[in-house]
């Protein structure tokens, strides 16, 4: 008796536990290393997409962070990593795409050209809609640029402008990274902005013994405040992750 008991116990801790999961939604992260989880050799380097979690009640949302150093539209497809990621996805989840950094690089393996960048986009809100999830567009965040009379300029050329072409015409969630994180920078300043990229002294952390000024990839307050932009897009487009927030 004592056996059935237990197993008709196990059981039902099974099912609750699969409800549980199943009570969640999974939000993944498709991009570059502005947003990809980085190595204890390359803090304090941060991903924004490493920040997000934490505005999450875990419970009902968790974030899976595949963002990776270097990738674009083309290197993310052809890795596999793009299969691998959709292979995953359950219905209702958000799949979030984020790139532009790496599409523009000419002379590389992931160079992808304004059409193709468009059509390995709408490749992707394709996919995700076909397992009955959520797909939204994101722009890349800026690089720290400013020149000499201390005047903020982009990098990016066309590709923001192409990720908003493609949210419109499929009718996408556009959380637009590009103007927010301009917006932050300018906020912060020519000088003051430097606290929110990888600008380290030689001899102030181990990892850079000779010290590094990268003004691409964020310090830890560089990564929090690109994340709470991408909460504010989240809230601004009404996604039904809005209602998950921690209060």
């Amino acid at each position: 008796m004592r056996s059935v008991t237990a197993a008709v116990y196990t059981v039902a801790i099974a099912v609750l536990l699969s409800i549980n999961v199943s009570a969640q939604l999974t939000v993944y992260l498709a991009g570059d290393s502005t947003a990809a989880n980085k190595n204890a050799d390359k803090r304090p380097e941060t991903g924004w997409g490493e920040m997000l979690q934490q505005h999450f009640d875990p419970a009902k949302v968790v974030i899976d962070n595949r963002a990776l150093n270097g990738r674009s539209t083309k290197s993310f497809i052809d890795e596999g990593k793009w299969k691998a990621l959709i292979d995953a996805v359950k219905k209702g989840d958000f799949v979030f795409v984020q790139f532009g950094h790496n599409d523009q690089k000419k002379a590389s393996d992931r160079y992808a050209g304004g059409e193709d960048f468009k059509k390995n986009l709408v490749r992707f809100i394709d996919e995700v809609r076909a397992k009955g999830a959520n797909p939204v567009l994101m722009t890349p965040v800026m690089r720290r640029r400013f020149d000499a009379k201390g005047k903020f300029y982009d990098t990016h050329g066309d590709y923001p402008g192409y990720t908003r072409t493609v949210a419109h015409e499929h009718k996408v969630p556009l959380i637009d990274m590009h103007q927010k994180s301009e917006a932050v920078i300018i906020k912060y300043g020519a000088e003051g902005s430097k606290k929110l990229f990888l600008q380290l002294a030689p001899g102030e952390n181990p990892n850079y013994p000779k010290g590094v000024e990268d003004n691409t990839h964020f310090s830890p307050l560089g990564a929090e405040e690109m994340a709470k932009a991408a909460v504010e897009g989240i809230k601004e487009q009404k996604l039904k992750l809005s209602k998950y927030f921690k209060k």
